[in-house]
């Protein structure tokens, strides 16, 4: 999904129209004119200005990475408003935990981990267990396309509830590398495996996302 719209601020934090997300800060304090001079700094110097006491550079990061963390969270819940909720929640947990960021990742990994792991628990609370298809025969995804078929039917409901009867961590790889557009590495390092496990997880997700849909 792809957002093309100017941005206002609004409440402290930054708002884009086109998805209607407004973040509030943590602290409830409304975004300085300090925040304007780290606006050019890169991640890594927003991180440490941060550390270092300057609240206003949690407002750049939540500027700039605020239409990813809505979008992977989309995904998981399809739904604007329990996304918009979501990405608030990421980046209040990103503000509380931040000081502990030790960069031994990207910050945009980092961020989306704990926005991966924020979705997987709410979709743990609100649904109840099933059986997991992990069990199940796999369909054999090498003779067949279902990328294509993913991309095409991303607005298909059948698609979506096939995706949310995927396992946890194939459900987040497929997530992370069709529509965030993650690479096997990317994944590996936001979901704490190996680029072998990032890749095996994709492929049975795909087998089994073709399953689902041929026996709906």
């Amino acid at each position: 999904m792809r957002v093309e719209a100017d941005s206002a601020v609004v409440g402290g934090w930054r708002r884009t129209p086109a998805w209607d997300v407004q973040v509030m800060r943590p602290d409830g304090q409304a975004e300085t004119r300090e925040a304007a001079d780290l606006s050019s700094a890169d991640d890594r110097t927003l991180v440490a200005a941060f550390q270092a006491g300057r609240r206003e550079a949690f407002d750049v990061i939540v500027t700039r990475h605020q239409r990813q963390v809505y979008q992977l969270c989309f995904r998981f819940v399809h739904s604007h408003e329990d996304a918009a909720d979501l990405t608030q929640d990421v980046f209040v947990r990103a503000f509380k935990g931040l000081q502990k960021f030790k960069g031994e990742s990207s910050l945009a990994t980092w961020l989306y981990r704990v926005g991966v792991n924020a979705c997987l628990n709410r979709r743990a609370v609100r649904q109840p267990p099933t059986e997991s298809i992990d069990a199940a025969p796999r369909a054999d995804a090498r003779g067949v396309d279902p990328l294509t078929e993913i991309v095409r039917g991303e607005r298909s409901a059948a698609v979506r509830a096939a995706i949310a009867r995927l396992p946890p961590k194939q459900r987040a790889t497929l997530v992370l590398r069709v529509y965030q557009e993650l690479s096997h590495e990317e994944i590996a390092r936001v979901l704490g495996g190996t680029v072998g496990a990032s890749k095996a997880n994709l492929f049975h997700a795909l087998g089994n996302l073709k399953r689902i849909l041929e026996s709906s």
